[in-house]
């Protein structure tokens, strides 16, 4: 019973614990005020922290805004182990990007909090700015179930989602391997992902979503025909088919954007599209197209 207050008064004070880290800097009416700086080298990052991928050409933006204003938003942190050091609970990415910055130190907030309250943080910052991919989220949510005994109703309260959110998040994890790497580098959204939990051939239909840029309504009836239908739906039709120059203009313009770019181009026009994950990469991607 004490447990679940506990987390009830987890999933209030949030904010009060990481000092509203979950607001964006620039439409604070002041920013965070820090406890102090830390020399950057007695920081380590957090090995619970669900978030394992950080995309280059997104530190080497932010690394630049750094080196032009500052951190603006603290790294939270934890006293460590080790009498003198900390360890991030949110705020790896600002911490990687002020490492490539050259600065000595960086401004923290401190908070004494166990094991189980900094991976419920690094979560709730990383869902919140919408920086985890799918996967990455539901490894974190299987994270507090597995060690701190989470029911998918508590995950949900404390983390402000829904429920349902957290079980359709979770049931990612029983798809292979092949299609989380699809969901990781954005060519498959967690949607079109969760219509192939239970399909006979989750992989083949993947790539047959991918390929003919099925929606997500259209992956659902794809799914829901059995294996050998679902293998004579039709290709695309010749004009779909990509030549190799529009292929080999996809790969130039995703190298000079650092974001995946598809290219479908018909008689009569086309359209371009980018995908970003974070609003980051999307603030990039304008300073990009304005120079």
């Amino acid at each position: 019973m004490s447990d679940d207050l506990s987390r009830k008064r987890l999933g209030r004070g949030l904010a009060a614990l990481i000092g509203e880290i979950d607001k964006p800097a620039d439409v604070e009416k002041r920013p965070v005020s820090a406890d102090g700086k830390v020399p950057i080298e007695f920081i380590s990052p957090n090995p619970r922290n669900p978030r394992r991928h950080f995309g280059d050409a997104e530190l080497a933006d932010l690394a630049q805004s750094i080196r032009e204003h500052g951190v603006v938003q603290p790294v939270v942190v934890r006293p460590s182990a080790e009498a003198g050091r900390f360890e991030i609970i949110a705020g790896e990415r600002r911490w990687r990007a002020a490492q490539r910055a050259g600065l000595i130190e960086i401004p923290v907030i401190v908070r004494a909090v166990d094991d189980r309250v900094a991976l419920e943080l690094a979560i709730i910052e990383n869902v919140q700015r919408a920086d985890l991919n799918p996967v990455e989220e539901a490894l974190g949510y299987q994270q507090l179930i597995d060690d701190h005994n989470y029911t998918q109703a508590d995950l949900g309260q404390v983390i402000g989602k829904s429920r349902s959110h957290v079980a359709n998040t979770l049931r990612l994890l029983k798809l292979p391997d092949v299609i989380r790497d699809m969901l990781v580098d954005g060519s498959l959204s967690a949607g079109h992902a969760r219509t192939l939990v239970t399909a006979e051939d989750p992989a083949g239909l993947a790539k047959q979503i991918v390929d003919q840029g099925l929606s997500v309504r259209q992956a659902e009836a794809l799914a829901q025909q059995p294996a050998a239908a679902a293998t004579r739906q039709p290709r695309a039709s010749r004009a779909d088919e990509k030549d190799p120059d529009t292929i080999a203009l996809e790969k130039l313009l995703t190298d000079v954007t650092g974001l995946r770019v598809t290219i479908s181009h018909r008689e009569k026009g086309g359209e371009i599209r980018i995908a970003y994950r974070t609003l980051e990469q999307l603030d990039g991607l304008c300073r990009k197209l304005q120079d």
